[in-house]
């Protein structure tokens, strides 16, 4: 699995128009899952998602972990965090686990 964090202060992700999530203060978390990822990779990343210490204190020090915070979180699966471009000019996507996934 990869994924991209962004410290957010709002989010809101919309589906053919129609808002399916929305959050204040929080990660947006960009995912790519691969054909050999399991369970324990995804709660293992949960997990480090959540404890990350990423988030100001009262000194501006990134000290605070989401939960610390009590943020949210918004996962966004990114098949693209899979591309291989090492050859040509198109991107391979061979690596990204199938959409079921």
């Amino acid at each position: 699995m990869r994924a991209v964090l962004q410290r957010v202060s709002r989010a809101q992700v919309e589906v053919d128009g129609q808002t399916t999530a929305r959050m204040n203060n929080g990660l947006l978390i960009l995912l790519g899952v691969t054909h050999t990822d399991q369970q324990e990779n995804a709660e293992k990343l949960a997990r480090k998602c959540a404890q990350l210490r990423i988030f100001p204190d009262a000194e501006e020090k990134m000290n605070l972990s989401l939960l610390d915070v009590k943020g949210s979180a918004i996962v966004v699966s990114q098949f693209t965090l899979y591309a291989d471009t090492r050859k040509g000019l198109r991107p391979a996507f061979i690596d990204a686990a199938q959409p079921e996934v």
